[in-house]
Parts: structure tokens; C-alpha cells; sequence
């Protein structure tokens, strides 16, 4: 397959909430006309404001785009998306050969394999792209890339992820970004876990919370991550920029995926249970970090609320 020649009128974005939105933006604002699909009024009214048109339905976006973007929150959804064609009105329905589809949510390794084969039945190049940062990070276009997939689709898709990241790495034909944001998601949901117990020793011991972010982000174990979370941390402020509960469908992904591989991933199964009972005693929509005052709590010490 060749690469397409893409025209601004022919990019499409399907899901524009948390990441989807401040990353369409970056493409609104470089100048490019947009066409986007999400059920949510509120998701899509910022892009409408800036010129988006608005498709009714993932078919209609696909009979009228040759590049398309997805942003959506789990494998039930990608799932219900790629129906095979069931669907009159669906994505499959009506998406044409030489299309090139980016999906670039946290999805698994398993479902994209079989995404992968029903868009090649079809003709659509399909890049496997899951992004890594924050919605912070997405509105200043300063997320990474990790893609895989078919090599025409991410050099058809390059010039457009430029506007929305700093670093974008390309790993190979099939799967391999899928477990790649898998493998970075395991090691920053285990900081939080490993952080969190270890400022609870601290606190124990008479330090507080802004007392040890402050050596600990100046010391051999400080990283990005680290630095990001130093005030939320401080502050005791865990307002959300990644959930709880979000860390858990994660979670879920990377032991699902250790189950598949016959990894037997015994550390990421414990961070696992720490995220799901902190869900249920209410952290669920808390930013991943109050895993922290969990510990705190469940240790003896008072709730930071």
C-alpha cells in the first residue's frame, strides 16, 4: 500500500475526552481541518468552537476521511468500534482501502492483533500508536509516541504526531508498542506503590510529606515522574490527571497480558489488589498517587482530607 495523500479536509478523530481533545487541538490549531465523532456534547464543544465539523457516527467519519485518529477508553469500546461490519453505520462499514487508522489508546496486545487483521481484510494501513503523558504534557504538545504497526501508516502519520509529541519512536510491524506503553505503565504505577510506602515510613519517623519530596527529587532516585507529582505529593492535593481507576484497567491489561506471555508478574498482581482496595475506599477518581494516603490511612495516619 502507498502512502495516501492526505488533505486537511480528510483527517478524522474519533473519542476527543481527557486525551483525545487537547491532542486534536494541536492539530486544529496547526491549521488543519478536522472532522471528529464522540457522544459527548462536552467532549467535542471546544473543537467545534475552534472550526471541527461533526460526524454523527464512526461510519460517516470514515466515509469522508483517508486518515484517521482514535482516542478511546478501553477494549470494550475499540471492540464495539471494529464490529466487523455488523454495523451499517459502523467505522467498518464504510471505511475504505488505503485509509490509514492511529489508534492511540492503552488497549491490549490481544484485541489489537485482532483489530489488526480485520482492518488488513479491508485494505486500512493500522498504526498502533498508544501515547505516554499527561493531559498537561497533551496540551502542550509535548507527549511520546510509541508506534507499531504497518511502516506507510506511520510514515503517512509522522508529520501529524510531530504536532503533538516530542519524541516518537517507531518499534516494529506488529504489536510491540502495545507492550511497550504496557511495560512503562507497570513502572510508573509500581513508583506509587514503592513511593507511597516509604513516605509513610518517613512520616512515621517525624518527616513530613514537603520535607521528603524536596530530598528525594534531588537524590539518585529522582526522575520526571518524580518531579511531576513533587507538589501533588507536598500539597496533599490528589486532584486526578490519571485515576485510580484508570491505573486498575491498566493493571489489569499488564497481568492479562503476563498471563498470555506466562510472565508471572507476582509484583504487578500486589500493586494490582493496593489500587483496587483503595478504589473501594473511595480513591477511585483520585489522581494514582493518593495511593500514598491509602497507605497512609490504612498505617494509622490521619486522611489528608
Amino acid at each position: 500500500m502507498t502512502a495516501p495523500q492526505i488533505i486537511r479536509s480528510e483527517i478524522g478523530w474519533i473519542g476527543v475526552g481527557k486525551m483525545g481533545n487537547p491532542m486534536a487541538t494541536r492539530l486544529i490549531e496547526a491549521g488543519h481541518n478536522l472532522t471528529i465523532c464522540d457522544p459527548v456534547v462536552e467532549n467535542r464543544a471546544s473543537l467545534v468552537a475552534r472550526g471541527a465539523q461533526v460526524s454523527t457516527s464512526a461510519g460517516e467519519l470514515a466515509a469522508r476521511c483517508a486518515l484517521i485518529f482514535v482516542t478511546i477508553p478501553n477494549d470494550t469500546v475499540l471492540a464495539e468500534l471494529i464490529d466487523d461490519g455488523r454495523d451499517r453505520n459502523g467505522l467498518m462499514a464504510h471505511i475504505a482501502s488505503g485509509t490509514v487508522l492511529v489508534e492511540m489508546s492503552t488497549v491490549s496486545p490481544q484485541l489489537s492483533e485482532q483489530v489488526a487483521g480485520a482492518l488488513a481484510a479491508r485494505g486500512v494501513g493500522y498504526l498502533r500508536c498508544p501515547i505516554s503523558g499527561s493531559t498537561t504534557l497533551a496540551r502542550a504538545g509535548k507527549l511520546t509516541a510509541l508506534a507499531s504497526g504497518d511502516p506507510i501508516a506511520w510514515e503517512t502519520a509522522s508529520p501529524y504526531l510531530d504536532l503533538m509529541t516530542v519524541r516518537k519512536f517507531y518499534l516494529g510491524p506488529g504489536e510491540e508498542a502495545r507492550y511497550m506503553k504496557l511495560v512503562l505503565n507497570t513502572l510508573v504505577g509500581a513508583m506509587s506503590s514503592i513511593l507511597a510506602e516509604a513516605l509513610v515510613l518517613g512520616e512515621k519517623g517525624g518527616l513530613t510529606p514537603a520535607q521528603m519530596m524536596e530530598v528525594i527529587a534531588e537524590s539518585a532516585v529522582a526522575s520526571p515522574l518524580i518531579a511531576y507529582k513533587k507538589d501533588m505529593i507536598a500539597q496533599m492535593d490528589f486532584s486526578p490527571a490519571f485515576s485510580v481507576a484508570q491505573m486498575i484497567k491498566d493493571f489489569t491489561l499488564i497481568t492479562e497480558a503476563g498471563r498470555d506471555k506466562e510472565v508471572p508478574m507476582f509484583v504487578a498482581k500486589m500493586i494490582l489488589q493496593q489500587y483496587t482496595a483503595a478504589s473501594k475506599a473511595g480513591y477511585a477518581e483520585l489522581d494514582f498517587f493518593s495511593l500514598f494516603d491509602w497507605i497512609r490511612v490504612t498505617s494509622g495516619l490521619a486522611a489528608s482530607a
